[in-house]
């Protein structure tokens, strides 16, 4: 299944783009991160996408409750490919948010959109692990 990060806007600061790297080499680049102006414009013709809003006022969930979400949207049959939408610093517009399938909050805090990919990327990591049975989550 095709991951990607949406951003609208960039991951300019060097230590979050290392950061966000290094989750991807070690997901074997299976999860990847795209910078847009307009999140709007990109999801336009995405039919068969899973689209998940990153949202201070979705649902919150546990690592593993998180990992089962994205076995859940893997083994459905229906999605191709699962789009996490993070907004700039104005969110996301409501547009947006309508077409949402699941509306995701990491934490009641706010997070800077680059912040907010480099923990995403490590949830996403650390899932995997999960899901694999692997030693990473304690």
């Amino acid at each position: 299944m095709n991951i990607k990060v949406v951003l609208e806007g960039k991951l300019k600061e060097s230590f979050y783009l290392e950061g966000a790297k290094e989750y991807q080499k070690r997901l074997l680049n299976r999860v990847e991160i795209i910078e847009t102006s307009n999140i709007e414009e990109y999801i336009k013709n995405k039919q068969n996408a899973f689209l998940i809003t990153m949202e201070i006022e979705g649902k919150q969930l546990s690592s593993v409750d998180f990992a089962k979400k994205l076995r859940e949207i893997e083994t459905d049959g229906y999605y191709n490919e699962i789009l996490f939408l993070i907004g700039g610093s104005d969110g996301l517009v409501q547009n947006v948010r309508n077409k949402s399938n699941f509306k995701f909050s990491m934490s009641k805090l706010t997070f800077l959109h680059q912040e907010a990919v480099l923990i995403l990327m490590e949830q996403i990591y650390r899932a995997y692990k999960i899901l694999n049975n692997e030693p990473y989550h304690k």
